[in-house]
Parts: structure tokens; sequence; C-alpha cells
């Protein structure tokens, strides 16, 4: 018997009743081109910039893609897929039949992809109209062992045929605004596979990567044929199905694609399409169906054999072309899915985890942890004596756990925790685990936020739920209206007495984190949904990947900055000029004393020179909520001091961008880097100590791979703009002196090598440069590994620590410093691995004024005041490859 994923998961929900190739044929027309009579018709404006149209047409491209698929899903595979170098999105195999039957809808999927910043390595065939072709010729077509035997007359006809359907697509592709370039040659390299026997068929033994990489380089898609050629030049045929497989264990790609009629693998037994097949988990009763047999057992076999081969991550999709954008970009998928997978654990009492490590990674997702309102420790003890079972794949991407039905729970189970990684949810292990849970409880209860990201995927599970106080209950299974009023009724009296702002620190289920919503009830039946509310479902507004740190104050507060002259002082006024809460009170600079501050509009403001005793009498008229201190370092506690010694109830807060109190060890000061260090600590915190800039960007470079740092120190190369010198003139900030130059300084016992070194709890070694740019900060950083990794797995590493950042962006390529400058994050990408696997390369990039500075110091503002922590601030960092 077929395990979960065959028998009961269902990726195939329909989103919506327009089609994926309906859709991609908009979408090119919003682009500015049409696809009737084969006409390339340009833009209107034909003057706007080419980076404005490309712009104009991803944003189009990403609305529509919004019809198919959730916001969130759209977004959190986008973020996915461009988290590897280009040629590493796809490969797609493409029978010859689609190009000559739905080459349009073709062109446009393809299309699409493009212009979101995709680039797919296309691989065709030839397609059946070969054997008519072959017919006209006068040669009958010869197989031996369902191989074509390909004599030369043969051969001058496939080529034809391929060469055609190569410059059919190719063509079409243009006439939609798509770059392609044909490569028909030059990839493949081959021996005979038999030359006795099959004739000019080959074996492929070598794929040249050159070409395809350079198609994507020059910005287009690869379009190749599946022809190859021996030492001397002899073309040979081989078969399409091989040659995309040798291109994926090339290239290693997300996803392997291959666009057929039926559009998936059908169940013999039922007629329905697969949705998944997990191979760890259910290949071997899989071969034992009475159905799978010849060509099927053979393409599994194949595919098994392929993804044997690749990293995890790694998948195959079966599909249908009209579905190609269904399958990429949602949950729900369209055709067949398989992947390698795990094998699914259950387990019912600690000891049963043979790697206690992986279960405390895995309890590390829970929000309640991550924000400090409960620990690992605490929640082990927790189930120590609690009647549980968990459920999870092996390497805990996902984990459930859930306790037994008591009467305090209405005899009905609880699901305690669902806890799963990126990884988890983009490769569906989320709906095996949850499968596997529904075979063993015929009735479960959990409880999530309002907010939650993956509401409408709960929702999907239950056959009921209940919405009120932030939060909402669902339930399968429980068919009696008295039980479920029960369940109603341990719900409200356990959250109608939450205040608001303490939900998020309730553990009924604290399976997740969310936002409020209107009251609800409904349930499911046979016949449906059945509602009972005074609103609808409005779970649109929670479809993001991002974390909705949503703030409680809406007055407006005042900031005083002192040291205001400085480039973060002025990045900071600008922000603050944006921002729809906070006003400037006072700016204060010995050098502009009197002088009018420019480019601030919310007031007239005079720079002024603020003494310790005009500090001390601001602070005891209660006329400043949040005290900035941009000075240099060792400048600022005379002024900290004036504010804490005047009288009064010290209702401000204060920020020092100094690196005066970043190794306080009185508990007095909270360090704040909000991704890194708790944001409730910060939000609780009086005083706060802003991080360095280039200690920003290491951090949280190096962070997510300290438990694997072994046999020696990251080395971290750091170069800035000459902006990280100050105004002060100094050789530093010369730009005739720093023109064609870079500049080394203080490379032992910089304060930043310290700064990382204490905030990471593991020693580094920093060396700093100034360059000849203005502003923006890049680091190589080499990491020692005490264990074997792949690229792949520290990316992964990477995506799973920062997927919910929005100010954190990773990618597959190394980050330029030329693209960061101006904007408000941190690229982190390349993970460069050596041969022995046991050092690895890692590059960010960061502005050193914005996030490097004043970034991080609204942040620390908007956490410590109660706003949400991006008001005013851009979500502007694009991440390359």
């Amino acid at each position: 018997m077929l395990r979960c994923s065959i028998n009961s998961t269902k990726r195939l929900a329909a989103r919506t009743s327009t089609g994926a190739s309906q859709l991609a044929v908009k979408a090119t027309a919003a682009a500015g081109f049409s696809s009737q009579s084969g006409r390339h018709v340009q833009l209107k404006n034909a003057s706007a910039s080419s980076t404005i149209r490309q712009y104009s047409t991803r944003s189009t491209v990403i609305q529509l893609l919004n019809n198919i698929g959730s916001k969130r899903e759209v977004e959190q595979y986008l973020k996915y897929f461009t988290s590897v170098s280009s040629q590493q999105f796809a490969v797609i195999k493409v029978g010859g039949a689609i190009i000559t039957q739905h080459l349009d809808e073709l062109a446009s999927c393809l299309a699409f992809l493009y212009h979101v910043g995709l680039y797919p390595i296309v691989l065709h065939g030839t397609g059946p109209q070969i054997n008519e072709l072959l017919e006209a010729e006068g040669v009958e077509p010869q197989y031996e062992d369902g191989i074509r035997i390909t004599d030369e007359k043969t051969m001058t006809v496939v080529r034809k045929c391929f060469l055609e359907q190569n410059l059919k697509l190719v063509t079409r592709l243009e006439e939609m605004g798509v770059h392609a370039r044909p490569i028909t040659a030059g990839v493949f390299s081959a021996s005979y596979l038999d030359q006795d026997k099959y004739k000019l068929v080959g074996k492929i033994n070598g794929v040249n990567k050159s070409p395809i990489e350079a198609s994507i380089q020059a910005g287009a898609l690869p379009i190749l044929t599946s022809l190859a050629e021996t030492p001397s030049g002899q073309i040979l045929n081989v078969n399409a199905d091989v040659a995309a497989g040798e291109l994926a264990r090339v290239f290693e790609p997300l996803k392997i694609v291959y666009l057929n009629e039926k559009g998936g693998i059908i169940n013999g037994n039922t007629g329905e399409k697969i949705s998944v097949i997990n191979l760890d988990e259910e290949f071997e009763d899989l071969m034992k169906e009475s159905w799978v047999k010849y060509g099927t057992k053979l393409k599994i076999k194949e595919i098994r054999d392929l993804l044997m081969h690749l990293p995890r991550s790694s998948s195959v999709a079966i599909i249908n072309v009209d579905d190609l954008q269904k399958e990429l970009f949602t949950d729900s998928g369209a055709g067949t899915l398989i992947r390698r997978g795990y094998r699914l654990l259950t387990r019912n009492s600690l000891a049963e985890f043979s790697e206690p490590e992986l279960l405390r990674r895995a309890l590390q997702r829970d929000p309640q942890i991550v924000s400090g309102n409960t620990s690992v420790a605490s929640y082990l003890r927790e189930l120590e004596t609690s009647t549980f079972k968990s459920y999870g794949d092996e390497p805990l991407e996902v984990l459930a756990i859930v306790k037994d039905a008591t009467p305090a729970t209405g005899n009905v189970a609880v699901l305690d925790k669902f806890l799963a990684s990126k990884a988890g949810w983009l490769n569906n292990v989320s709906d095996n685990i949850f499968t596997a849970v529904k075979k063993d409880y015929s009735s479960l209860q959990w409880v999530v936020r309002e907010d939650d990201a993956n509401a409408n995927w709960y929702f999907a599970k239950a056959d009921g739920s209940y919405n009120k106080h932030g939060h909402i209950l669902y339930w399968f299974g429980v068919e009696d209206p008295k039980a479920v009023t029960e369940l109603i009724a341990n719900f409200e009296a356990k959250y109608s007495k939450v205040p608001k702002t303490a939900q998020a620190t309730e553990d009924f289920s604290s399976v997740f984190q969310v936002k409020q919503q209107t009251r609800t009830f409904s349930t499911k039946s046979k016949f449906g949904v059945r509602s009972f509310s005074t609103s609808a479902r409005a779970f649109d507004a929670a479809n993001t990947n991002l974390p909705r740190r949503e703030g409680t104050n809406s007055q407006k507060s005042r900031v005083a900055l002192i040291g205001a002259r400085g480039y973060t002082g002025q990045n900071l006024i600008s922000m603050i000029n944006e921002h729809p809460y906070l006003e400037l009170s006072h700016v204060s600079s010995r050098e502009l004393e009197g002088q009018r501050l420019e480019g601030y509009t919310k007031a007239e403001i005079i720079y002024s020179n603020l003494q310790f005793e005009d500090i001390k009498k601001l602070e005891e008229r209660n006329e400043v909520d949040m005290w900035v201190m941009a000075l240099p370092n060792g400048v600022c506690k005379p002024f900290v001091e004036a504010i804490e010694t005047a009288n009064g109830a010290k209702k401000s807060k204060i920020i020092d961008l100094s690196a005066d109190y970043r190794f306080d060890t009185t508990g007095e000061w909270t360090y704040g880097l909000p991704e890194l260090t708790s944001r409730e600590a910060i939000s609780q915190a009086r005083k706060i100590s802003n991080p360095g800039c280039y200690a920003t960007g290491a951090q949280v470079a190096i962070k997510p791979l300290v438990p694997y740092i072994g046999g020696g120190v990251p080395s971290i190369f750091g170069v800035s703009g000459y902006s990280g010198a100050g105004t002060k003139p100094s050789p530093k900030n010369d730009i005739k002196f720093l023109s064609n130059n870079l500049i080394p300084y203080s490379l032992t016992d910089h304060i930043h090598e310290r700064e990382i070194s204490v905030q990471l709890g593991t020693e580094v070694a920093f060396s700093p440069h100034v360059a000849q740019w203005f502003q923006g900060i890049s680091h190589t950083i080499n990491i020692p590994l005490k264990e074997p990794l792949t690229s792949r797995d520290i990316r992964n590493i990477y995506q799973e620590t920062y997927q919910d950042e929005q100010l954190i962006q990773v990618s597959g390529e190394a980050p330029l410093v030329k693209d960061i400058s101006g904007k408000h994050g941190v690229v982190v990408g390349g993970f460069a691995v050596n041969s022995k696997q046991n050092r690895v390369v890692v590059v960010a990039t960061i502005d050193n004024l914005l996030k490097g500075a004043a970034t991080q110091c609204l942040q620390n503002i908007n956490l410590a005041l109660g706003y949400g922590e991006y008001e005013g601030i851009p979500d502007d960092v694009e991440i390359r490859g």
C-alpha cells in the first residue's frame, strides 16, 4: 500500500479558474508584446529606459502570479529560486510534441519565468513528428530495445528536425520580448552506445557548461537540443531525458522539470494523478504496485538514480505545460513532484531521539523560544512529564508534537508544536507529517496566532475553526456539537483572560505567530463550508513570509539627536523626516550651532550646542522621549550621566551609536542587533548600544555557522567606503590619496574584532581596509568547518535562519558592494566550499551608514518606543542570482 503522500497528500486544489498559460499570455501582453500574427510590437513609450521597463514587467508578472497562488507563496518561492546562482534554478526538458502543438503556451510560460529574473536551462526533443518526416524521406523508422536506430540518412532528418524545432521556439520567445539563445552543439560529448547495433546513437560522457553559462550571463535563456558529439566531431543522437539528467548532475538545480501531455504520473488503480512521491519513504512499496511497470517503472527508477546524485533540496516535477507556474510557485503544485525526502519517524519519549541536538535545533524555530518567552530546556522538562507522540523526518526539517487527550482538553488530542523549516515547507514535508498525524488521530485540535503566514494551509487541514482574541482554534474529527462547544469554551477561558500584549507568550499550542482579525466560527461538512461569523475570513493580509512585528504605539515621540553633523546623523534625520510618528525636538552640533537644519520638513529646527546642564533640564521637563548619541568613541559617557542624574521619572530612552557601551557588563545596556539578539529585550530596554557597521555585517554572515566552526577561527577581510572614516579629514577619507588605492589599517585588535568575538561567543580575526568608494562594506570571510558541509547545505542553513528577516537577504552568488550602497539591509552569499569541505567562504555586503548605523538605530527606536519594527524603513534590498 502506498504511504501518506500518495494516498492522501493533495497538492492539486484549484487556486483560480484562470489557467496559468492564460496568465502567462496576459503577462507578455502587459509587458508590451503582442502574440498576434507573430509580430513584435514595441511599447508605446519607446523612450522609457530598459531598467524601468524591466521593473514594470517584473511587477506585472508578479501581480499575475498572485492570481495562481497567495502573495506569501509567490514571494517565498521567488526568494527560494533566486537564492542560488542563475544556472541552478531549473532544467526543463520539453518534449518535441509540445513545441509542435503547444508552442504559444510553452513560450508564454518561459517568458513568465524570464520576466521575474529566472533563467531555466531548456532542453527539447524532436517529438513524434520525426517519424512522419522520415517516412516522407522514404526512411522506415527502426527500433531496437526501444532505442531508435539512427543511420546517416536518419541522422540527416533528425538533425534537421532538431534545428527547426529549436529555431521555432527561440523565434517565438524573441517575439515575446525574451532574449533566447539557440545552443545546438558543443554541450554534450559522447561515445557510441553500440555503433554496430544502434549506429549514430550516443552515450553522454561529458557536459560542457560554458555555452550555457555564457548565455545566462548575457541575459538569454539557453535553448538546447539533445544532440551530442564525439571527440572527432561526429554528431550522435542521445535520449532527451538522459541528456536532461546529465545537465542536472552538472548544474545541481533546485528543480528538474519534465513537460509531458499527461501532466504527471497516474495511479493505475485510482486513475488519479499522484501529487507527491517521497522516494526514501515510498520507493520500495511503489515498486510493488501492480500498475507500476514498463515505462512507468523505468521512469521512476531513472529519476531515483538521478536524485541520488543531487542534493536533497533538488526535486523532479512531471507536469503539463499549462501548469508550469502553478507547480513552481504554489504549495498545492499541479503535477507529480518527486523528491528523495526522508523517512518519517515517530517517537514517544525523549530517549528515542538518537540525536538530541537535532531536536533542540528544531525547537529553536518555536516563536516562543525565539522571543525568549521560554527556553528549549524548559520545554524539554515539560515533555519529560507528558504523554506525547512526535513526528518528523530524519533531519527534523519538520517536527510535530501531539499531546494525548485529557478531560482538560475536552478529550481531544492537542497538536502542541508544528515547527517547519523553510525547506520543510518548500519540499512539502509539512504535508507528509500532517498526513501521518491524521492517520494516527481521528480527532485533533490546535491553536495558531491570527496573523500566521500559513493560516490558509491550516484552515485547509481542519474541519472547523473559531477565531477570537487574536488566535484561531482549529480542529478536525470532532462531530458532536457539544464537543465543539466544549473546545471553544476551553479556548475562550484560556485566551479571553490574556492581555493582548501578553498573547504572544501564551503556549496553549504556541505553534505559530500571527495578527488580529475579526471573530469567525466555521465548520466544514461534505456539503462544503458553513460559516457562523460576523465577517469574512481575511487571511490575505497575512500572506507574507516576513514577520509582522506590528507596533502597539500610535502616539508621536520626540527625538533629540546629539552629534548631528556626521553622515550617520544626517541619514537618521532623513529617515525621521519620513517616519509617521517620530519628530525631532533637538539637534545638537557644536560646529553647526545657530544654523537651520536642512532637509527636515516637519518643523523648523535650529542646531543647538547642548551642554550637560541643558540635557539635564530637558530630561527633567520630560521634553525628550528618545536620546540618540551620534558621537565619536569615548565622548558619550558625560551626556548619559547628565540624563541619568536628572531629577524626575526618567521616562526617556537612550541609544548610543558609538562603541562606548557595546561591552557593558552591568546589565544596564542592551546590544541592539534585532536579527540576532532578543527583540523583546530591546523593546524593554531603557539604554541600547547600537552595533558597529563592520560588526553587524560580520555577525550576520557568521552567526548561522557558529555551531559548525572548528579547526581555527573565522578570518574577516573587510573593506569599507571612505564615509566610514567620518568627516574629520584624514588619509582614510582623502579622495586623492584613495584613488587607485586600498588602505589597510588596525590589522589586529580592532575594536570591531573584539565586538564580533564577544557577541558571537567565538574568536575571529578581522582586517579592515578603506577603498575609494563612498559608502558600503564588503566582507569576505573564511570560516573553518568542523564537519563536511556542501555549499547547498550551508545556503539552506542561512535561508532557514534568515527566512523571516526583512532586512537580511540570502543570495546564491557573492553580493556586490555597489548593489548595497544606499540600501537598508544586509546581503549574504557566495558560500564557496573548498574541495575538502572543511572551509567555506561567505561574502556579506552592508551599507555602513544605513543598516550599519542609521537604519539599525531606527529599528531599535521603533522597538523601544513600541512602533512597528520597520516603520519608516524602506524594504529595498534585492538579491543577485
